[in-house]
């Protein structure tokens, strides 16, 4: 085993979105000894994370192609990228009832926005030779169709693990690893008004008879985008607590 501490110093890692996955992944990158700089498009309430934890900040939309080619543009190295931002879906609403627009809002913030951001960390990345793009949600439970309305949500999830299986493959050579942390649902990320009747179904999915919380979710994040990890690209880290069995 070796003595060398799981830990990310020197690296500088670029979060997009400073809610609450964005924001606990962020404290966990910030005690791991990462230079972390938060990008979101609402200044006061980055502005308050980014100062809590010892961050960094810029308004970045990251739907924004010029914006995100911009703000990538002002650092001398990207060693960790992670996007996180809103998924802007809509649930509760059968899809034949469902709109157009409010069906792709969530494929097309997602497939866009993690787009754009993994292009501008990985034209980094192959200059460094080496990186990590760090995604979160992953392929879902195959039964949560029977007990939710989802919308496009599952549909935009999987969209992006397309695109994650083909940067690993084409960023592989250049030393520059994607993953994603795969989600059974973190019911503290839930909205207070609908947590009481989400969390049950959330905790009854899995085998550990729990679900994961926010400092489990940062604790994994660091792992993944650590050189502990190294091995790891093309792949889901599971962290539903047995929710979904591999």
């Amino acid at each position: 085993m070796t003595s060398e501490p799981m830990n990310l110093n020197g690296k500088t890692a670029v979060i997009y979105g400073a809610g609450t996955i964005g924001g606990a992944i962020a404290e966990a990158f910030v005690a791991a000894g990462a230079d972390v700089h938060l990008a979101a498009r609402t200044e006061a309430s980055l502005k308050a994370k980014a100062s809590a934890i010892g961050a960094r900040y810029a308004v970045v939309d990251a739907l924004d192609e010029r914006a995100v080619d911009e703000h990538a543009a002002t650092f001398g190295r990207i060693d960790i990228s992670v996007n996180v931002i809103s998924d802007n879906d809509v649930q509760g609403t059968p899809l034949h009832e469902m709109s157009v627009d409010d069906y792709l809002a969530p494929v097309v913030t997602n497939v866009r926005s993690k787009f754009l951001t993994a292009r501008a960390a990985a034209r980094h990345m192959i200059r460094q030779g080496g990186g990590v793009i760090l995604f979160f949600g992953g392929t879902s439970d195959g039964q949560v169709h029977r007990r939710w309305q989802l919308g496009g949500l599952v549909t935009a999830f999987d969209a992006v693990e397309a695109m994650r299986r083909q940067l690993a493959a084409e960023l592989g050579p250049h030393g520059v690893r994607a993953v994603t942390l795969q989600t059974g649902g973190i019911p503290e990320s839930i909205p207070a008004e609908f947590r009481d009747q989400v969390e049950p179904d959330i905790v009854g999915q899995t085998a550990l008879g729990m679900a994961a919380t926010l400092r489990d979710v940062g604790r994994a994040a660091v792992f993944a985008a650590s050189d502990w990890g190294r091995t790891i690209t093309g792949a889901q880290v599971n962290v539903t607590c047995g929710a979904i069995l591999s």
